[in-house]
């Protein structure tokens, strides 16, 4: 904040009152009817206005002629007069587009360039498109652009990644709402849109699917979405929306609910130097049910799983993966219960929103923005978890400028009533547990007591149960059980989320991160090339109050930043566009290291461009990666930063839990051949291994591309590409046990007093965090082609190629690619079919594969090939400048999972009404 006010203060200082010149005008379309909302903007400057409901503008300049304005609009050719004489009136007619080509994107360069020439892979949504989506919102939308891909975990819970490794938490890929990071501190991710935008605030939506850390450093491993929402300055007057929709049409498990999404907008400006803009935003509906009971116990051979099996582990059933071999019965599961009878579905989010700018002068705007959000989701981790009233809230300042701008924000989470849901249903199970005379034995004896129970009872020792029936000695067992529903499951229920750490489900998080980012373009300054400089500092202030960090007496603070340049240069008549960056960053906890990138774009004629990148990727391990600490009874799962392991010696005394099988099995091989317990140790102890486990560090990616562009006649818009990726230090979890004596001898064979710790359990199994040394790579391609028919139909298509070629790594030690190979989207529409109707239709298929996901302990879940398809037809009221639709995600009602362990996803339909910029 210091800084902002520093250069505000100082740019100042240079601000002189010039005599001013008023500037009017009025826009048109070709039919002669005023154009509401068009932009005047005043070329390389700041200052400019919008259109009122007769067209007409008006604003001031310190400018003496000649000076250039740009009159835009979406839909519309773009327009730029020279004004040579003042005072001056002017009368400008735009004309209609079928649909935008070329337009202009900032995030791939991060200065403003035609999409055509972007040195990399990009994909745009514009106000009209996200007006004209048949999906529910313009997030869900993003899935239709070629090579995005969607997991859902609920109503209010989304992710999307591109290229590959998704994840149903995905913090490998960076969102950013008006140039603010939008992940939670605590989560390391961002909750999808739970947290973001209405559709009603937002303008425009930049993608740039694959590593671009070059420029925006390391969250941008995957990816970057850049969002923005509407100017006050532009986009003025009273907006409303009122969406109705319903969903579990024809489900088993919930009857059809309604789904209401409400949001407000208000701007407005004052004499073009101050406006404000508050925004307001309700979603509320019944999440979809995660209900696959399909068996994954792994011990249980797949012909023999399913519902008779006694060692059943039911995929969303929980407390059922405590499982037990008991002699002469065999594998048996404790009874779980089901998640819909533990998670809360019922979800909502609500965002508020306000923003103040003022326009200091021509070229400096200064804005403050606040926004708020509060909701309710579930979401698949290495557990269910219900985000339950989860608070973010951040402050943005900005000052900004033509070529420059300063920004600083801060962002605070509170988790609230968070907590996991897969664990709550294991600690219900242990509350309730009777001993063979009737009394409720302790929790921490309940598991050995159920197992006792269905033993005696399946062995025939209980009076009026037949012996080896399974059925009977699980219904022995479960006597007292709390039945979903009752009062005495409500009460644990209540306990247990109300208290937080090993005891309980609850999840606590008040974690914060604070970041203050610029950047300047001197290109104007030094006309030779192109230049831009920038550089950004984040701290994450972390606190859990010892629930998974060490931060009982203190918050965890970890401090990162960051810096680029970045050069451009057209020659060959401007025919060739060459690029490069490159980007120095630091995190406290680990080495400096470079991100370059280079690129080339030649334009072979008119709007026909072949592009060609390298570019380098790194991604910082999340602040859970580096100072988790938590003690989960027999095993500790610690973050891999030395900091986190100060005084302990786990990562330079331990050995490998791969050893630990071999060497006690050998130990009790030998006793059974009649050896002594020393020898039997002396003879097994050399089958154990010590481990040799490095501190974490940043993941790295190589990537080439090569693509190309082109636009035909105007009308036909063709986008190409093929990349190779190359992935290495790949993070990942590593199972050791430290014994209390030196893992080795001076001489370095396996010391015998530490094989004997092992044995009398003075031992602890440690989950450290780490990165494997296996390198693989991905490669893919996508194609997209649209074509503007006559009489504004516009047909869209795309195809995406992604394959993963794991080489000679260690699947153990490989994040899942969780990625379709193929996928493909058709969308077809007509926003003008007459002057006040309209429609548009999409379609999407991929293909089937197998999901890996710490939910399911990295073993495959099948995820089926399906297609979808979306549509919405609205009327236009223009009188009231208002719109009606009637829509459908998922218009066919196909049951579909996105993730393995996450809900099937079934079909939304909705009416909504719109009215925009009333009361301008």
């Amino acid at each position: 904040m210091k800084i902002i006010i520093l250069i505000l203060f100082l740019f100042s200082l240079n601000h002189t009152y010039c005599q001013t010149t008023k500037i009017t005008g009025t826009v048109t379309d070709e039919l002669n009817n005023p154009i509401v909302g068009a932009n005047i903007l005043l070329k390389g400057k700041v200052t400019g206005t919008a259109t009122d409901v007769k067209g007409k503008f008006e604003f001031n300049t310190t400018q003496t002629p000649p000076f250039t304005i740009i009159v835009s609009m979406v839909g519309f050719q773009k327009q730029e007069l020279v004004i040579a004489t003042v005072p001056v009136a002017l009368s400008v007619t735009l004309v209609e587009l079928n649909e935008v080509m070329d337009e202009v994107v900032v995030s791939a360069s991060r200065v403003e360039e035609n999409i055509l020439q972007s040195p990399i892979s990009i994909e745009k949504m514009d106000l009209r498109d996200i007006m004209q989506t048949p999906s529910i919102s313009f997030y869900d939308a993003l899935e239709n652009l070629k090579g995005v891909e969607m997991v859902t975990s609920g109503l209010t819970f989304k992710q999307i990644n591109t290229r590959g490794f998704n994840h149903t938490g995905n913090s490998r890929f960076l969102q950013l709402v008006d140039g603010a990071d939008n992940q939670t501190p605590g989560l390391g991710f961002s909750v999808g849109n739970m947290f973001g935008s209405s559709d009603l605030d937002m303008e425009s939506a930049e993608l740039i699917p694959g590593a671009a850390s070059a420029l925006y450093g390391p969250i941008a491993f995957n990816g970057v979405l850049m969002m923005k929402t509407k100017d006050p300055f532009q986009y003025q007057g009273l907006s409303a929306q009122t969406k109705v929709g319903v969903n579990h049409i024809n489900e088993d498990y919930a009857d059809p609910h309604i789904i209401n999404d409400y949001a407000i907008r208000y701007a407005k400006a004052f004499n073009n130097k101050f406006a404000f803009k508050l925004n307001a935003s309700y979603f509320s509906g019944l999440d979809f049910y995660a209900v696959n009971y399909t068996d994954v116990d792994s011990s249980t051979p797949p012909e023999q799983r399913g519902d008779n099996n006694p060692a059943r582990n039911a995929l969303n059933i929980y407390g059922d993966d405590e499982a037990r071999t008991i002699e002469g019965i065999g594998r048996v599961s404790r009874t779980g219960y089901e998640e819909r009878h533990l998670t809360d579905y019922d979800v909502y989010s609500l965002k508020l929103n306000g923003a103040l700018h003022y326009r200091i002068s021509e070229n400096m705007i200064m804005s403050y923005q606040y926004n708020f959000g509060q909701g309710t989701a579930n979401y698949t981790g290495s557990n269910r978890f219900s985000i339950n009233n989860f608070t973010l809230q951040q402050h943005k300042l900005e000052l900004k400028g033509a070529n420059y701008f300063v920004r600083a924000y801060s962002t605070a989470e509170d988790s609230h009533d968070s907590y996991n849901a897969k664990g709550l249903g294991q600690l219900i199970n242990k509350t309730w547990v009777r001993d063979l005379n009737g009394n409720i034995v302790p929790e921490n004896q309940a598991d050995d007591m159920w197992f006792t129970r269905y033993e005696e009872a399946f062995l025939g020792n209980i009076a009026g149960i037949n012996p080896g029936n399974h059925d009977a000695a699980r219904t022995f067992a479960d006597q007292g059980r709390f039945l979903p529903g009752s009062a005495e499951f409500i009460a644990q229920k209540e306990r247990l989320v109300a208290t937080q750490g090993l005891s309980g489900a609850g999840i606590l998080s008040q974690s914060k991160l604070y970041h203050v980012e610029g950047q300047y373009d001197f290109s104007k300054k030094i006309k030779l090339l192109d230049l831009q400089v920038g550089g950004n500092f984040r701290r994450y202030d972390m606190f859990t109050n010892g629930t998974l960090f060490d931060d009982k007496n203190g918050s965890i603070v970890i401090d990162e930043g960051g810096a680029f340049v970045q050069l451009g240069k057209k020659l060959l008549n401007e025919k060739l566009k060459l690029g490069a960056s490159l980007r120095y960053d630091k995190n406290q906890n680990f080495d400096g290291r470079f991100t370059p990138r280079a690129s080339a774009v030649y334009t072979v004629s008119g709007n026909h461009h072949i592009r060609l990148s390298y570019q380098t990727g790194f991604r910082n391990p999340t602040p859970g990666d580096q100072y988790i600490k938590l003690n989960a009874g027999p095993i500790t799962i610690l973050g891999g930063v030395p900091d986190n392991s100060k005084g302990m010696t786990v990562y330079q005394n331990s050995f490998t839990s791969a050893s630990l099988g071999p060497f006690f099995g050998a130990f009790q091989q030998a006793m059974q051949q009649g050896a002594t317990p020393q020898d039997a140790l002396m003879q097994a102890k050399d089958l154990l291994v010590k481990s040799n486990v490095d501190y974490i560090k940043p993941e790295r990616i190589k990537a080439f591309e090569i693509g190309y562009k082109g636009l035909f006649n105007s009308n036909l818009l063709i986008d190409a590409n093929y990349y190779f990726s190359s992935y290495t230090d790949f993070l990942l979890n590593q199972v050791v046990m430290e014994p209390q004596n030196p893992v080795l001898t001076p001489d370095g064979a396996v010391n015998a007093g530490a094989a004997m710790d092992l044995l009398n359990g003075d031992s602890h199994l440690y989950q450290l965090y780490t990165n494997a040394a296996d390198q693989v790579t991905a490669q893919g391609a996508t194609l997209g082609v649209t074509y503007a028919l006559p009489k504004n139909f516009l047909l869209s298509a795309n195809a995406t190629l992604a394959t993963f070629d794991i080489r000679d790594a260690n699947p153990n030690n490989v994040p899942g690619f969780n990625t379709p190979k193929y996928k493909t989207a058709l969308t077809f529409g007509n926003s003008k079919v007459t002057k006040t109707m309209g429609f548009n239709i999409a379609w999407r298929w991929q293909d089937a594969y197998d999901w890996y996901g710490t939910f399911n302990q990295m073993r495959p879940g099948r995820i089926e090939a399906f297609s979808i398809v979306d549509a919405q037809i609205n009327y236009k009221l223009l009188p009231v400048k208002s719109m009606f639709k009637v829509g459908a995600n998922n218009l066919f009602n196909k049951q579909v999972y996105q993730a393995y362990g996450s809900p099937s996803i079934g079909a939304i339909y909705y009416i909504s009404l719109t009215f925009d910029q009333l009361l301008r």
